[in-house]
């Protein structure tokens, strides 16, 4: 253990302060570490807070979030709405059984997993190339939204004390992890073991694609109801992401696979 993290778990704690830039970050991370330990992380979690480093490239991409300005029909031809539906036709039916299964649990049809699958990560082709850790840490660390991340370090943190993910997990520039982009408190909450391998991975499909289920049915997917917009599984999808376009764009591409 270093001294400064020893140092900083003998005293006791106070609030983490926030930063606008990297000055500052080293400081911070000794002081989230006691923090974090009096939330219940352990010492591999702990370590790995301390081997974060400030992303200059995560506050880069937080601060220009350009696509979801767009409108809805240049939305969908820049994410490739398309190829997404065609490619998640194809996935389904050559699936049939892990979807159905996981309709059968949770309530959630295949068309919209997949519309996410296909949105966040290219149905896994390109799920980042961010250390997650550092990610969210910086995000922590950052002003603009500290309180909203904060969770998520420490969910992140948890997983590592888990065996879920170290500090050496790759995901995308805001901490997300796995086929489907999930942040890592909500990783910690809603992670289902899809495949029985007795580890929650979401690097793995099956994974991932039951987390997601899990996720949206406890958010209230209600089971055989429509999902486009103005019916009642919309306001669900509007857990998954917060911009509109994202929204309609999923439901929209959900719809054509499901047909």
């Amino acid at each position: 253990m270093s001294a400064a993290l020893f140092l900083a778990l003998s005293l006791p704690a106070a609030a983490a302060p926030c930063g606008d830039t990297s000055a500052g970050f080293e400081d911070w991370k000794a002081q989230m570490a006691a923090e974090a330990k009096a939330e219940g992380v352990g010492p591999a979690g702990l370590a790995a807070l301390m081997a974060t480093s400030y992303s200059k490239a995560t506050i880069s991409a937080d601060r220009n979030q350009k696509s979801f300005k767009y409108s809805l029909a240049k939305f969908m031809e820049v994410r490739g709405a398309d190829a997404i539906a065609s490619q998640g036709k194809s996935r389904k039916a050559k699936n049939a059984q892990l979807f159905s299964g996981l309709e059968a649990q949770y309530g959630v049809p295949a068309g919209v997993l997949l519309a996410i699958h296909g949105m966040e990560t290219g149905f896994g082709g390109f799920m980042g190339d961010s250390n997650v850790i550092s990610a969210i840490a910086t995000l922590t660390w950052d002003c603009r939204r500290s309180d909203f991340f904060r969770p998520h370090l420490i969910g992140g943190l948890k997983l590592v004390d888990r065996g879920s993910i170290s500090d050496q997990t790759i995901g995308a520039k805001h901490g997300e992890w796995g086929h489907t982009q999930f942040l890592l408190g909500n990783a910690l909450q809603y992670g289902v073991d899809g495949n029985g391998d007795g580890r929650v991975d979401l690097g793995n499909q099956t994974d991932a694609l039951a987390t997601t289920a899990n996720y949206l049915a406890a958010k209230g997917w209600r089971a055989g109801a429509g999902y486009q917009e103005g019916e009642p599984n919309f306001a669900v999808i509007k857990e998954w992401n917060s911009a509109t376009v994202y929204q309609q764009a999923i439901a929209l591409i959900g719809g054509r696979i499901d047909g």
